[in-house]
């Protein structure tokens, strides 16, 4: 069980090929690294299982090799069209996770390198079409961690700056949090050589632009998002996890975000998030034991216009009502209005 969806185990993945697993998509919802929330956001799960079939369809249309193998219906697997209300399962194909041991504090990837194959790459990738108010970016450039050459910039950059071309971005995926890589340790951690390093590269600006040309249809911006990859047992590429949703990219209407990070917003003014943000820069390990509060619940109608927000972008993005809700940008509008 993960934080916002569960995985049944059909068949387990051997050290050569892949295994079968069916993703059960939940209606809750995680932000800050910290797990379950204690809101449920509702019918979350259904419409992030039927963005995720409609951008993994879309990517093997591009020849994307993807672990998706269809939508689950009464027991049986099929497309999306082929659906005649929403569903919260899709089957997919599933691949070692081989962990990192934690050694005096630090973390250590010895057991990755070049004879591994069917793994899970321990890697999160991030594209970045715009560096948004709030974007780990500027903090970054303040600690000295990343340089304006990195970014491909001559000056400092401002909030909202749109980048071209995008910025591709790497964290560590199986660590407590989140660490940010340089593309050389992300390469070694995961033991790549730089042929399958630039594939990888090449394989997310393609998703990324999928992406940004699909969503605007639907008047939203697409600031950045992430995607997850393994290697088969011929140590191909596969895309993993789902992409395309609003959990894993930032959306955004006039300005307003059209993702949890509407949730963000209302937690980031919060005592349990100024105490979990000095947890973590205390100890990025073991952070979340020293945090001694709870996160409170989401105001009642700020839950609600964050599930319309889900349900709507579903109905606009495949062009079809699965969902009886108000329009995205009525949503939207009320967003704007309740969070300024």
């Amino acid at each position: 069980m993960g934080s916002v969806k569960d995985l049944q185990i059909l068949v387990p993945p051997s050290p050569e090929q892949p295994g079968r697993g069916v993703f059960v998509f939940s209606d809750r919802y995680s932000v800050f690294d910290w797990g379950e929330m204690p809101d449920h956001i509702a019918h979350k799960g259904q419409a992030l299982c039927l963005i995720g079939a409609y951008f993994f369809e879309k990517a093997e249309a591009l020849g994307i090799a993807t672990h998706y193998r269809g939508l689950v219906k009464d027991g049986r697997t099929c497309r999306l069209a082929e659906l005649t209300e929403p569903v919260n399962a899709m089957e997919v194909a599933l691949f070692n996770i081989i962990r990192p041991k934690v050694a005096k504090g630090s973390y250590d990837y010895s057991d990755y390198g070049p004879h591994l194959r069917n793994f899970l790459l321990p890697l999160e990738v991030i594209f970045r079409n715009a560096l948004p108010p709030g974007s780990s970016v500027f903090k970054r450039l303040e600690q000295g961690i990343l340089t304006l050459a990195d970014l491909g910039l001559a000056s400092p950059p401002q909030p909202g700056q749109v980048l071209h071309p995008p910025l591709l971005d790497v964290s560590t995926k199986l660590e407590r949090s989140d660490r940010y890589l340089s593309w050389a340790e992300a390469r070694q951690i995961a033991g790549l050589s730089d042929q399958e390093l630039a594939e990888l590269r090449s394989a997310t600006l393609r998703l990324n632009e999928m992406i940004t040309e699909e969503i605007k249809r639907l008047r939203l911006v697409h600031e950045d998002g992430k995607v997850e990859f393994a290697l088969d047992g011929q140590r191909q590429l596969v895309v993993v996890d789902v992409m395309g949703t609003p959990d894993e990219c930032r959306f955004t209407m006039d300005g307003v975000p059209v993702s949890k990070e509407v949730a963000r917003v209302f937690y980031r003014a919060t005592p349990w998030f100024a105490e979990l943000d000095a947890a973590k820069k205390a100890d990025p390990i073991g952070w979340k034991a020293t945090v001694r509060t709870s996160p409170p619940a989401l105001p009642p109608r700020l839950a609600e216009l964050i599930s319309f927000l889900y349900q709507g972008f579903c109905n606009e993005l495949t062009g079809r009502r699965w969902f009886s809700c108000p329009p995205l940008a009525e949503t939207v509008g009320e967003i704007r209005r309740m969070l300024k």
